[in-house]
């Protein structure tokens, strides 16, 4: 076995808390390299491809790039920063061999740049840091800076992980500075950046002549070559045609061929006859490899040590589509099409689980916080699959016979006057808080130690109080005994009293009630909830009853102009607005929220039998 360094690479990951600006960094790095041709038009969050991360401007898959300088090819990892998303940067950082840690200059360090730097540290990788956004207004570079190295002394193992180098950029304006004095006046060039790049990060220790090693941390799929195995060859070498072995995490193996080999250049796979140890490849020809499997070579199958996730958090119920409207959006309605596509999710995404229920149309999932199931429940409705999910629950364990729950850290940057609304429903969600401060200029920063199951709903309520003007975070802390309730300010909803379409009239009655999520010429079906009650009971209405016509007027016209506008809540809304007896039913073209039973006089009877049970049990 010889071992030496591959100058010639240089593998990292780029790492941060959500909105500091990895992607944008990331941009300015592809664009500088010249990977592009000079007439190309990127535009901008180049490596922001699924219509998702567009959507909601934030990263969620982890993705791979490679750019060249001065001769040394550059591996770019670009990872989520949003914490539900961690399991992401736990499977991909097992690439790299440093990391770039993106801090804002203003927020400084978050949650979740303080566990993206603890995974990294704890996998022995070099961090180079680049206090980002030094342009924005009331940027404090210097302040960030000794914040940063609190952190280092904090989570650091190692003496010399405490010797980094330290950059300044703008990412949005494409210029990096090696010392805080030339921010003054920048030369517009990512060019310090490069060179500290090539200069701090450590070039993989690889075994050229052994025998194959390459850890699969990311599937893709090709409509042309099927699954795409992608990782980095460790030990060997990996070329096309060449017999392989795939080594489970289970332990067990089963041999094949690969079929073909790629590189990534830019934002491109390139095909090429052959990849060495210590670069990413892409291969296809394993067709049923999953995450955290080994390639090997056949002489000499050594797995690789696994990958290792922390446990899912939240969990909901995903269903089959049981409404009266089933199948009238959708083409896949069926429990095996449902658990076929939790199946293939299983395979890439590593931080989720699927368990069966006692129904067979019905899985438990499990996964990392709301918003993560909340990407998962969207993207498998604009495949064409119906589901209904339950209410996001929170993950206990039984510890020496008590019941656990998992606490966070929830941190919460706002302005002074939202502090009073904010406290006063943290203190309903078994909150504590743990630190407030505030920078003499109306902004405010508010910690809160809180158990998972106080968060759910929270993020709706949060920005709606704050109308916009605010920003949370959490960082899971750990599991501790469940004690106390959460208190819901939730009231009643209205109800359909049948199946039929919503007229001005009979919505302008139930308005009389509360507030509507239904306009006029919806289809409703009995059960299904068309708004909320401003009292705590549930109330039956008739929102498809129509005034009695006369030869005077129409029997809308009179009262279309009065009508309030309906509610529209979006997928994680509905999510945090339904209680324990009601599902949202996902569809590709609506969403829809309704009472698990949904006839009227069974739901009576269902209440009253619940009712005497209680009654007998205190009894």
């Amino acid at each position: 076995m010889s071992i030496q360094p591959r100058s010639d690479i240089r593998n990292i990951a780029i790492i941060a808390h959500v909105d500091h600006g990895k992607t944008t960094l990331v941009d300015g790095l592809l664009k500088q390299s010249h990977t592009f041709r000079a007439n190309q038009q990127m535009g901008e969050l180049i490596m922001d491809s699924n219509p998702l991360e567009r959507e909601r401007g934030i990263t969620i898959l982890a993705k791979n790039t490679a750019i060249v300088y001065k001769g040394v090819k550059i591996n770019i990892i670009d990872t989520p920063g949003h914490a539900d998303f961690s399991g992401e940067v736990e499977r991909v950082i097992n690439m790299a061999d440093g990391c770039l840690l993106v801090v804002d200059a203003l927020d400084g360090p978050m949650p979740q740049t303080r566990y993206v730097l603890k995974q990294a540290l704890g996998k022995g990788l070099k961090p180079v840091v680049v206090i980002n956004k030094i342009d924005r207004p009331n940027a404090r570079p210097a302040e960030v800076v000794s914040m940063v190295q609190d952190l280092f002394l904090e989570l650091a193992t190692e003496a010399e992980q405490l010797e980094f180098p330290i950059l300044f950029a703008s990412a949005k304006q494409g210029y990096a500075v090696a010392k805080m004095a030339d921010m003054e006046n920048p030369e517009r060039t990512m060019e310090p950046l490069f060179q500290a790049i090539i200069e701090h990060v450590p070039a993989p220790l690889v075994d050229a002549e052994g025998p194959l090693q390459m850890l699969v941390t990311t599937l893709a799929y090709d409509n042309h070559i099927g699954q795409v195995c992608v990782g980095r060859v460790f030990r060997g070498r990996i070329t096309p045609g060449m017999p392989v072995t795939r080594v489970g995490r289970d332990g067990r193996s089963a041999n094949y061929k690969i079929e073909k080999v790629f590189i990534f250049t830019g934002l491109e796979r390139r095909e090429i006859d052959a990849v060495e140890a210590g670069d990413i490849a892409a291969v296809a020809g394993v067709a049923d490899a999953s995450i955290g499997d080994t390639i090997a070579s056949v002489e000499v199958p050594e797995a690789l040590p696994p990958i290792i996730i922390e446990e899912p958090t939240v969990k909901m119920s995903f269903g089959v589509n049981t409404s009266p409207f089933a199948g009238q959006d959708g083409t896949a309605i069926t429990a095996r099409q449902l658990q076929e596509r939790l199946a293939r999710e299983l395979r890439t995404n590593v931080s989720l689980r699927v368990q069966p229920t006692d129904q067979p149309d019905i899985f438990m999932v499990s996964g990392r916080g709301e918003l993560h199931l909340a990407i998962l429940i969207e993207n498998i409705r604009r495949e064409g699959v119906e589901i209904q999910v339950s209410k996001p629950e929170a993950v206990t364990k039984v510890v020496d016979g008590r019941v656990t729950e998992p606490y966070e850290m929830l941190v919460m940057d706002t302005r002074e006057e939202f502090i009073g609304p904010v406290t006063e429903n943290m203190s309903t969600r078994l909150a504590q808080m743990t630190n407030m401060q505030s920078d003499g200029q109306g902004n405010v920063r508010m910690e809160f130690k809180i158990p998972t199951r106080g968060l759910i709903g929270f993020r709706s309520y949060f920005l709606k109080v704050t109308r916009g003007n605010g920003v949370m975070s959490t960082q899971l802390l750990g599991y501790e005994p469940m004690r106390g309730a959460v208190k819901t300010s939730r009231t009643g909803v209205l109800l359909a009293s049948e199946s039929g379409i919503a007229v001005a009239y009979g919505l302008n009655i139930a308005q009389g009630r509360g507030s509507t999520f239904v306009e006029p010429g919806t289809s409703v079906y009995e059960g299904m909830v068309v708004g909320a009650n401003s009292r705590e009971d549930d109330i039956v209405v008739n929102i498809c009853k129509e005034k009695k016509m006369t030869n005077i007027r129409s029997s809308t016209s009179d009262i279309a102009v009065r009508l309030t506008p309906a509610v529209k809540m979006s997928l994680e809304e509905s999510l945090d607005f339904i209680e324990g007896d009601e599902l949202v039913e996902c569809t590709p073209k609506n969403l829809r929220i309704r009472k698990k039973t949904l006839h009227n006089d069974q739901r009576h009877r269902e209440r009253g039998s619940r009712e005497r049970a209680v009654v007998v049990e205190e009894a």
